[in-house]
């Protein structure tokens, strides 16, 4: 299960919340952690627990005269084990002082996060291919050797990626209303108006479509980038040892077959280098397709 946060949710915060995917679950299904029973269950625990350390105190010092086994039977045995029960319900207490915790961090941030279970099928496998185009992104070592605007793609791919999640999400609870309320025979009145309505929902879900592809041909051309900045640099590689493959072909006495082969070699280069710039020039043009304002681009 996967969670998208709002870009703008703190960091460490945002953190917390896809840690806590586990407890998300558990809230859509309508936990609620119990309520504090109040700060004396740890005050009572020490407390039983030093009476019982009193007692053995006490019992040792009368152990020579004769009654200090009976103390330790009939009082101190019973006192350490209450001590012991008290004091696995302080760490109880403490587990459900953590979950509450979590729980109401959770709740604080409600509506900047989304999490697949949230989503029907057909907005689940939008925002999965969303996220594989980010990911294609900002995993390529173009982006890595800062070939592409690092800066903008660190704030434009977040902010797409809680943008669609965020429409997605909204987009599957009103369908999921949509479809319970217009389920099996309806009226013909219901019908005139569920039926424009329904064809919001698919204007809308071609809508987040539109984002999604947009994301989908940046990822596209900056895949192409990557194929020529590789291959560039394994053209380079090989460049700065023509050297050494002249001097062997000229010791072997191989120059007529080998030469021109060499020397297409920095011409292979330089071809590469400028389809690389061809690429990234490309990848660039669709990147500003994504940024807010721009025309035929869902607002």
């Amino acid at each position: 299960m996967g969670v998208v946060v709002d870009p703008g949710v703190p960091p460490e915060d945002a953190q917390l919340i896809r840690d806590s995917a586990p407890v998300l679950i558990r809230m859509r299904r309508g936990w609620v952690p119990e309520p504090p029973r109040g700060g004396a269950a740890r005050s009572k625990g020490v407390a039983v627990t030093v009476t019982a350390i009193a007692v053995l105190m006490v019992a040792l010092g009368l152990m020579s005269r004769g009654i200090g086994l009976l103390l330790l039977a009939f009082v101190g045995v019973p006192v350490l084990l209450v001590a012991f029960i008290r004091n696995d319900l302080v760490e109880e207490d403490e587990e459900a002082a953590a979950d509450r915790e979590i729980y109401e961090q959770l709740r604080w941030y409600e509506g900047r996060y989304v999490i697949t279970e949230d989503l029907d099928e057909s907005a689940r496998r939008l925002l999965a291919r969303a996220r594989q185009a980010i990911a294609t992104v900002e995993d390529s070592a173009v982006n890595a050797e800062g070939l592409l605007d690092g800066v903008r793609n660190a704030v434009m791919l977040p902010a797409q990626e809680w943008e669609i999640a965020r429409l997605l999400a909204k987009l599957s609870a009103l369908r999921t209303k949509h479809r319970e309320t217009v389920t099996g025979a309806v009226a013909p009145e219901v019908a005139a108006v569920a039926e424009p309505l329904g064809r919001a929902l698919d204007s809308s879900e071609e809508a987040v479509v539109a984002r999604v592809e947009a994301l989908e041909r940046y990822a596209a051309n900056v895949t192409e980038a990557e194929r020529a900045f590789r291959a560039h640099q394994q053209i380079e590689e090989l460049r700065g040892r023509l050297h050494q493959y002249e001097e062997l072909v000229a010791e072997t006495g191989a120059d007529a077959f080998a030469v021109p082969e060499i020397a297409r070699l920095a011409e292979d280069a330089d071809q590469l280098e400028q389809a690389l710039r061809r690429s990234l020039s490309s990848a660039h043009e669709a990147f500003r397709h994504l940024e807010p304002g721009e025309p035929g681009e869902p607002g």
